[in-house]
Parts: C-alpha cells; sequence; structure tokens
C-alpha cells in the first residue's frame, strides 16, 4: 500500500431486530444471586434498579426463524448497497461474532461453517479470492475487524473489506439472571475501502489490548442461577462489578495514547463511540478521560447513546450506532465530513481496543 493512502469507511448497513423487549416484560421471572439463593427483592424492584444503572428501558430481540448469519446478511447487504460495492470484488469478509449461529429451537452454538461463509453463501459471491473469516474477540470484535482490515489494507494484500459485527445474545441469557435484562440482539457491518488521499483520513490510529490474566474469566459460560435449571445449558455470566473498576481503569489511557498516536488533542474530537455496554459506565470513561487532561466534564452532545433502546448487543453496538449516525436516524448525533471520531470497546477474553477515524472531507 503506497504511502497516502488511507483505510476509509465507504459505507454501512445495519438490522435491528422487530422484537421490542421492555423492562416490563420481565416482572415475571424469578431472579437468583450467584450463588443460587433466590431475590428476595420485589422484581419491580430489580427492574427499576437496573434501568437506573444500565439506562436500559427496551432492548430488541431476534424472531424465532432467525439466527446470526441471517442479520449479519441482512446488514452486509444494506452496506453493499450504500456503498455501491460489488460483493464479488471484496478482498475479505470479516464477521465478529461470540456464539455462533444458535437456532431458537436446539440451543447449541454452530460454529460449522463460519458465520462469514455463510455469509458469503448468502451473498452468492462465487469469486474465491473473497476470503471469509470470523473473528471471536468478545464484544470488543467488530472493532477488533475493522483494525484487522486496516492493517491488511495498509499491508497491500486487501483493497477492500466487509466488516460485520452480530450476535443473539437473547439466545444464551439466563432467565434467572439479572444481567439477561442487559443482553440484545443485532447487527451492523461496514465496507472499508483504501482510498488514496494527500491529507490523512480514515483510520489514523488504533490500540489493542488483551488482559488475560486474573481477569481471563469475568465473562465466561455457566449454568444458570437457579440451581433447579440444571447443568447441561450453558449461559453468558459475567463479574460485572470487577469489569467495570478495570475497565474505568484502562480504557480513558487507551483512548488518550491513540489519539497521541494519531498527534490529536482531546478538544479536537467531534464524538466518542464507546461501545453500550452500561450508560453510567459510558459516562464515567468520558468523565475520567477529560480528568486525564485536566478538563471539565464533557457535555452530552460528544458521546452518542443507543443502549437505553436497543440494550447491549456485544459486537453489533459500534456498527449499528455508526449506521444509524451515518444516516441521520439517531437523533441530535449525524456523521459529518471532517469529523474526528473515537471508538472504544471492551469485552470477554478481556479484550480492550480504541480507534481514532476521521470522516474523509
Amino acid at each position: 500500500m503506497q504511502p497516502g493512502n488511507y483505510s476509509v469507511i465507504t459505507g454501512s448497513g445495519s438490522y435491528i431486530p422487530t422484537r421490542r423487549i421492555v423492562n416490563e416484560d420481565f416482572i415475571n421471572h424469578v431472579f437468583y444471586d450467584p450463588d443460587g439463593t433466590k431475590q428476595v427483592r420485589p422484581t419491580a424492584e430489580i427492574i427499576k434498579k437496573l434501568e437506573k444503572i444500565t439506562g436500559i428501558k427496551e432492548r430488541r430481540y431476534v424472531t424465532d426463524d432467525l439466527v446470526t448469519s441471517d442479520i449479519a446478511f441482512l446488514a452486509a447487504k444494506e452496506a453493499l448497497t450504500s456503498s455501491g460495492t460489488d460483493p464479488e470484488s471484496l478482498d475479505y469478509i470479516i464477521v465478529a461474532h461470540n456464539f455462533g449461529d444458535i437456532r431458537a429451537d436446539n440451543r447449541i452454538s454452530e460454529f460449522v461453517p463460519a458465520l462469514a461463509s455463510r455469509v458469503k453463501y448468502r451473498l452468492q459471491v462465487t469469486n474465491p479470492l473473497t476470503v471469509a473469516v470470523d473473528l471471536p474477540f468478545g464484544c470488543a470484535g467488530w472493532l477488533q475487524g475493522l483494525i484487522q482490515a486496516d492493517r491488511l489494507l495498509k499491508s497491500g494484500y486487501a483493497k477492500k473489506i466487509m466488516v460485520i459485527g452480530a450476535e443473539t445474545l437473547s439466545r444464551i441469557c439466563d432467565p434467572h439472571d439479572r444481567d439477561s435484562m442487559i443482553y440484545s440482539d443485532g447487527a451492523g457491518a461496514v465496507i472499508v475501502e483504501a482510498v488514496g488521499c494527500e491529507n490523512p483520513v480514515g483510520i489514523l490510529a488504533e490500540t489493542v489490548k488483551s488482559y488475560a490474566g486474573d481477569l481471563a474469566y469475568l465473562i465466561r459460560m455457566g449454568v444458570s442461577a437457579n440451581p433447579a435449571f440444571g447443568e447441561r445449558t450453558l449461559f453468558l455470566k459475567m463479574n460485572g462489578h470487577k469489569l467495570y473498576e478495570n475497565i474505568l481503569r484502562t480504557v480513558p489511557g487507551m483512548i488518550r495514547e491513540t489519539l497521541e498516536k494519531a498527534e490529536l488533542s482531546l478538544c479536537e474530537i467531534d464524538k466518542f463511540l464507546i461501545h453500550q455496554a452500561n450508560e453510567k459506565m459510558d459516562e464515567a470513561i468520558l468523565k475520567q478521560l477529560f480528568s486525564l487532561y485536566g478538563l471539565p466534564g464533557p457535555s452530552k452532545h460528544l458521546m452518542p447513546m443507543t443502549i437505553s433502546c436497543l440494550g447491549n448487543s456485544s459486537v453489533a453496538t459500534l456498527p449499528t450506532m455508526f449506521d444509524l449516525m451515518s444516516k441521520g436516524k439517531l437523533e441530535n448525533h449525524a456523521v459529518s465530513r471532517g469529523q474526528r471520531l473515537v471508538f472504544a470497546a471492551m469485552g470477554a477474553g478481556v479484550n480492550m481496543n480504541t480507534v481514532v477515524y476521521k470522516v474523509p472531507d
């Protein structure tokens, strides 16, 4: 790849599931603590507290006829259309996910063939040089796919790559675990291309870190919180408090590190797109970042949020948010020419990554 060429997002797409699940839909759930003790607090009180902490009022679930590769395909089609891309011209299709395809009637993860191969099949791409790759990297997977695409483009091994993030967390959440109310489904996709430009544009800098020591199993698979449920079915489990603490200690510094690589100041950033895991956590990340620079707290217009209505769809939160902003579908937030954006994500592993991106003028 010649100097002066940059990795630029030329199109995006998303799929937002049609099933709206509001907080009141959990009112008949019976919740248990991790030690198997039945919660004594009223369910309505548990729901109210979760909404206060996370900001989630509703989330989206897929219908029973859909699996992760289906919604990945739908987001991919939209991205191809918005960018005017011939799918046969793609060098790579990268699909970030963590649980494969899980059918509503048989909740076992299917990883073979790879979801990227399934998407390629659905797109009817016959070019054998379009390489289909899956990327399991926790909730940071889509952003890691974007980083991997950038490295492939800059190395000269590729000219055009599609990066998809898709997940159906509704299929692996424990109905007796309070954290189940956080999770949702969704898919987002972007087309990234090598673009020649005199001035730096597109992906300007990136930072990736994995903390797989004592933090490796903060997010993991485990049995239901309800002892009577049995041990044959595994669900997504999380030590949310410890994860929250470590994210606040790490992510603000990573963003600063990435801004320094890009030779930009904090005040030059127009928007911060942070993985939608917890509203209060994202607010705390941004506040901590500003304090590192000795600046007062940020204004709300800097950080778009979708978690209140879409929940936490893992790898899909960032590409979905970017797509909504790009198409003017997110109130008070839009992607405009010349803007400088910061992406940040964190998830199982524990993996964390950040990207600084400049929208072409």
